[in-house]
């Protein structure tokens, strides 16, 4: 089956993903820039996660231009993969609200950790489907960015419980690898 209506649904769930985001972001009380400090944590989060968030869109797009096709166990993979991206709003707000408190760091993790696995499953079936010999099978290669990303995310989950801060440090990390423009699958697709 043709793969536009997993992409329109995925990027419709991802624009949703995005505005409840947004939507967490409250107004201070008060006209004082000072009114704006207890704010620091929760729009640090806030922007962590939309890189986070944005590089699974683009990484997405970039996957679905190198396929032509899709079905029913690809359609269940990406649901999986929007599935743990929908929770990042709520582990972003929970995790900026309280200041990154250890726990709410550490279930951060998680959510980034199952995200990265559900890619990865998503990816794999993508290419069992379209064959080993596929542009995106040459274009994703061993993948060892993405599996140094989730390696990353599982180290500071119990990380967060010693030292909250190196933990995020991880999560900065893993999204600045990514920010620097993977350029695997256009490369293949120019070719």
């Amino acid at each position: 089956m043709g793969k536009g209506r997993l992409e329109a649904f995925s990027d419709g769930v991802i624009a949703i993903i995005i505005t409840i985001m947004v939507l967490e972001l409250k107004a201070p009380h008060g006209e004082e820039s000072n009114a704006l400090a207890p704010l620091i944590p929760i729009f640090f989060g806030y922007v962590l996660s939309f890189v986070f968030v944005g590089i699974y869109w683009n990484n997405h797009h970039h996957m679905f231009h190198a396929v032509k096709r899709v079905n029913g166990a690809i359609l269940w993979a990406n649901l999986h993969l929007l599935f743990w991206l929908s929770l990042v709003p709520f582990v972003t707000g929970w995790m900026g609200e309280n200041h990154f408190a250890a726990l709410p760091v550490a279930v951060y993790g998680v959510v980034l950790l199952m995200a990265g696995v559900a890619y990865f499953i998503l990816s794999r079936y993508l290419i069992r489907h379209h064959g080993k010999d596929s542009a995106l099978a040459t274009a994703i290669g061993k993948d060892i960015k993405g599996k140094v990303s989730v390696l990353f995310c599982a180290a500071a989950i119990p990380l967060s419980f010693y030292n909250r801060w190196l933990a995020i440090s991880l999560y900065v990390l893993v999204a600045l690898m990514w920010l620097v423009p993977d350029k695997r699958i256009e490369k293949v697709l120019q070719e």
